[in-house]
């Protein structure tokens, strides 16, 4: 499974700001269910902030990748936001951040789980990534650079 197998067009996003980190995992949570009930939101948004309570899932340079296990799952999904205006996410490097990959997995990804975040950190550790994504004008422009984005793992086969 690789990361744009996570993603629709409608679950990456340019917005404009949020208030807090809370109000970011709400909508994260909001899109991350696809309109698929508020039960589904919800349980959602409890295993995003469960995560977050275990220690920030920044990972400095303005990235965080909020990600959470849910029994209600079938498949990992993920969706992408980049904020206009970085919010304060607790980040080692105390940089506040505006590239945000949220990421929920069946509760029995364990592997795949691990897979998948790493290759986001492989993703986000690419400073030109980084700065091609802040560039994008739209988020067609950016589901298409997530969509080419390959491992390197991948890209050397």
């Amino acid at each position: 499974m690789h990361l744009i197998d996570l993603l629709s067009p409608s679950r990456v996003r340019i917005e404009r700001a949020v208030t807090s980190k809370k109000r970011l995992l709400e909508h994260l949570a909001a899109l991350l269910s696809d309109s698929l009930g508020a039960e589904l939101e919800r349980a959602i948004f409890d295993n995003l902030c469960s995560r977050e309570r275990m220690g920030s899932t920044a990972l400095g340079h303005g990235v965080a990748i909020p990600h959470g296990r849910c029994a209600q799952l079938n498949t990992a999904i993920g969706a992408f936001v980049r904020l206009s205006e970085p919010v304060d996410f607790g980040a080692a490097d105390g940089q506040p951040v505006d590239l945000i990959f949220a990421l929920a997995v069946p509760q029995h990804f364990t592997h795949q789980h691990l897979v998948l975040l790493a290759e986001l950190a492989d993703m986000f550790a690419n400073v030109d990534i980084r700065a091609k994504l802040r560039a994008a004008p739209d988020s067609a422009v950016l589901y298409r650079l997530l969509s080419d984005w390959q491992p390197a793992s991948d890209a050397a086969a």
